[in-house]
This record gives structure tokens, C-alpha cells and sequence, in this order.
């Protein structure tokens, strides 16, 4: 899967995926599975890159002391909202914004849809940000009007 980042708004951010055929109904099923898993734990603040003690601690974590607190003295990082998948032929893209989820965010789906696309449905290309020539993201009615207005 070759993967590419674009010009990216965190607030504004397309995610496309070139598929290897156009995708059938199951294949679309798990590939909106994983974009929705990955908003709702970046909705409820997991990919907040301050408060990650267990991967700071390092291979040894048994009998770790964890700071119940670590989550409150961090920053939040919270993804804002989700528009619906769109599929035109080959090609499907799902409008994010990702609000202030830190960057760890996009190497968790990365690794999720390399993952996916080795043993369920072939991803060709994944581009993150951008627009493609060929399918304005004008058109589109899945993401909310109201970031026009900013």
C-alpha cells in the first residue's frame, strides 16, 4: 500500500483510499469498521501523545506504577467529527476533522489499514489530505457545511 500525505488541515482533512477494484459491500463494510473504531477512540481522547506511560516505560511493564492522573495534566486531544464514507468506483473517501488528536492518531490507522489491506480488502494507494483533480470534494454532502463559515 503506498501511502502519501497531501496538504493537511487538521480541522479540514480528507482520507482516500484507491482500492485494487471497486469494493463490495463487505469490503466496505470493514473498511468503514476501521475508520469508525479509530473516531470513536480519537473522540474519546486515545491518541493523546502526552499521557502514553505504558509505551514510555518501555518492554518491561510488569508491576509498572501508572498515574491516574497522567490523562488529567495532558492537553486534550479530542477528534471532533466524522462524515460519511463516499465510494466512486475504485476510489473512497471518508471528511475528518481531526480537532487536536495528536499525530499518533494517523500512525494507528496507518498501521490498521496495512493491516487490513494485507488480509481483507487490497488498498492500493492511501492518501492523507489533498483532494483528487478528478472528484471535487465539493460535491460532496457528507462533510458538515459549517466549516465554510470559518
Amino acid at each position: 500500500m503506498e501511502i502519501q500525505f497531501r496538504e493537511i488541515n487538521p480541522f479540514d482533512v480528507w482520507i482516500w483510499l484507491k482500492f485494487s477494484t471497486n469494493p463490495s459491500a463487505r469490503e466496505k463494510q470493514y473498511v468503514e469498521e476501521v475508520f469508525n473504531s479509530w473516531f470513536y477512540l480519537g473522540k474519546l481522547g486515545a491518541f493523546n501523545a502526552e499521557n502514553l506511560q505504558v509505551q514510555d516505560t518501555g518492554l518491561d511493564i510488569s508491576y509498572m506504577n501508572y498515574d491516574e492522573q497522567g490523562y488529567d495534566k495532558s492537553l486534550l486531544a479530542l477528534m471532533h467529527n466524522i462524515g460519511e464514507f463516499e465510494y466512486e468506483a475504485q476510489w473512497g473517501r471518508c471528511w475528518f476533522d481531526l480537532g487536536t488528536s495528536d499525530a499518533i492518531a494517523l500512525d494507528i490507522l496507518i498501521n490498521a489499514l496495512t493491516q487490513l489491506s494485507q488480509e481483507y480488502v487490497t488498498i492500493e494507494e492511501l492518501y492523507i489530505g489533498g483532494e483528487n483533480p478528478d472528484w471535487p470534494i465539493e460535491d460532496s454532502e457528507s462533510r458538515p457545511q459549517s466549516i465554510y463559515d470559518n
